[in-house]
């Protein structure tokens, strides 16, 4: 079994280690660290978020440092704010024992006057965020001349994000002598470009398999009506009731409302999203580390950088558009050797993208049924016994209070003790599952609402013929737009019932739909500002689509690609 010091690690840094509390290094700092101490390599190593990828480059950026010169040796970027935070908190930890050796994050948010006055004084090591460090550099604050490392923490997240021309542009500041190290969880084409255009010939090294899933996580998938996902979500919820947890939406307004019903309903939430201030966004985070927060509702452009090692599930309350993006989410459970499970409530007309997320893990998903009112009930009881039964007594504390209180509960059997136990700590679920529904979508439910919406086609020639307002999108077959998923979104629109939708026309970059005009604003709200493939969709009303070149359909999965003659 290998240990740190098998790595050929200096033993000051493995003092650091120590005192950090590792045994063992992880599969990636024991492929990367020796490879980097003694080849000195660019390298691209592509491993799940929560591997120990930071103590893997960290540790030979700190070994190949020099206190003794002033100059800035090493750069590591990273995406946001939060993890150049807990990068430079790691790095400083592990070179606890090198005298001299100065660590340094730059972000976005503070005073960028007290991070120049670091500089000045002299910082061997930098983590920054691409915004921040650009800043710098136009000011001249920071020299990157003298670089030997570089090196792109989460480079698939960063280049999600748009930064793609300002990492070229602070590429362009390094000196062409350098090592450079990519770390991703996947391999997307702009990540492969990036290594080409940047990197001479890097060596490749793959934890697990490429793009795969963690291996620790457990996928599964809830099938619902669109109208159902929140009444499932709290299910799912109960159901699971020490869940310490992420549920992830597309918007943030859906976000704002998720987080909004859960609190009202009396479950321990809050939201993280795009319109909170940094301020605020602290606040909420530092709630939800020591988990005053057992619930936080996020879009992925919120949750970036997030570093939660012991969370317990990961509810997908809407799929991302991308399967890349699914690996990021998952990735947030199941880290540090703990068990982890990343939940899909889905509507049947999303299956597809299920099947094209299973292609990207390479790991398929449960189905599961959405537990029934008795089955949660069930589940809540048990849990109350463990706690019962595991909670410390504190004789010193009780003893003053406990004849008084035996002495109340005297006229009290055994019996009517638990009785009036579980209904002053029960009540609640009890009363609102008692004539709960089953939210399962089942087999014959589909095909019944197939016969009917058949029923419904033959009688359609004799109804008043259906005015549709025709929408425009900024998004086509290049951002990956297919009819399908233009449906589902219409699908999700809540409170409104059926909405019929006519033709469909998809060009490279851009997209028309046909929409019954009954439901102009809320096609409207339900599209706008969200995002499809990291590009953020707008739609405004427009003109009619032409007589021909265009698809046909109907909601509810009854999709038909027809062209009108």
């Amino acid at each position: 079994m290998t240990s740190f010091e098998d790595l050929g690690i200096d033993d000051s840094i493995l003092k650091g280690i120590s005192e950090l509390g590792f045994k063992q290094p992880t599969p990636v700092q024991e492929k990367v660290i020796p490879l980097m101490l003694k080849e000195q390599v660019d390298l691209v190593s592509l491993a799940q978020t929560g591997t120990g990828k930071t103590a893997a480059f960290g540790i030979p950026l700190i070994h190949w440092a020099d206190p003794a010169k002033k100059h800035t040796q090493g750069l590591v970027l990273c995406p946001t704010r939060e993890l150049c935070i807990q990068v430079a908190n790691d790095i400083k930890a592990l070179a606890k024992y090198i005298p001299k050796l100065s660590v340094l994050s730059v972000y976005g948010g503070t005073r960028i006057d007290q991070q120049m006055n670091s500089l000045r004084r002299g910082v061997q090591i930098v983590i920054a965020t691409p915004g921040r460090l650009k800043d710098l550099l136009n000011r001249k604050a920071i020299n990157l001349s003298h670089i030997n490392y570089v090196v792109f923490d989460e480079a698939d997240e960063m280049l999600q994000m748009g930064f793609k021309d300002d990492l070229t542009e602070i590429l362009a500041h390094t000196p062409k002598e350098k090592n450079t190290l990519l770390f991703s969880a996947t391999m997307p084409k702009e990540v492969a470009m990036i290594a080409r255009k940047y990197m001479s010939n890097p060596v490749e090294l793959t934890i697990g398999t490429k793009n795969a899933g963690a291996e620790n996580v457990r996928h599964e998938f809830y099938l619902v009506h669109p109208r159902n996902r929140y009444l499932a979500l709290k299910r799912i919820v109960d159901n699971n009731p020490n869940n310490y947890s992420i549920i992830f939406c597309r918007t943030r307004r859906e976000t704002h409302d998720v987080a909004g019903k859960l609190i009202q309903d009396g479950y321990n939430a809050d939201a993280l999203h795009g319109d909170l201030s940094q301020a605020q966004r602290d606040q909420v985070m530092g709630k939800f580390r020591c988990k005053n927060i057992q619930i936080l509702v996020a879009t992925d452009v919120a949750a970036r950088g997030l570093d939660v090692t012991d969370l317990t599930h990961v509810i997908n309350y809407n799929l991302p558009d991308e399967p890349a993006a699914y690996t990021h989410r998952s990735g947030r459970t199941g880290r540090a050797g703990r068990k982890g499970t990343a939940i899909v409530i889905l509507a049947a007309n999303e299956q597809y993208k299920l099947r094209q997320i299973e292609n990207k893990i390479q790991k398929k998903f449960i189905k599961c049924l959405i537990p029934t009112g008795g089955q949660i009930c069930n589940k809540q009881l048990v849990n109350l016994i463990d706690e019962v039964n595991n909670v410390q007594v504190n004789e010193d504390q009780i003893s003053p209070l406990y004849d008084d209180i035996s002495e109340k509960l005297a006229h009290l059997d055994r019996d009517d003790l638990i009785k009036r136990f579980l209904s002053l700590e029960f009540n609640r679920f009890l009363e609102y599952y008692k004539n709960a529904s089953d939210l399962n979508v089942t087999d014959m439910a589909k095909q019944g609402a197939r016969k009917d919406r058949n029923k419904k086609d033959t009688l359609r020639d004799s109804r008043p013929k259906q005015k549709y307002t025709t929408f425009s999108l900024n998004v086509g077959r290049r951002q990956g737009i297919i009819p399908q998923g233009l449906i589902g979104k219409i699908n999700e629109i809540q409170d409104v019932g059926r909405i019929k939708i006519g033709r469909i026309e998809i060009l490279r970059n851009s997209a028309t739909l046909e929409v019954d005009s009954r439901y102009t604003s809320q096609v409207l709200s339900a599209f706008q500002q969200s995002e499809i493939n990291g590009k953020t969709v707008s739609i405004e009303v427009a003109r009619a689509l032409p007589a021909k070149k265009a698809y046909q359909g109907k909601r509810k999965g009854s999709f038909q690609r027809k062209a009108r003659r």
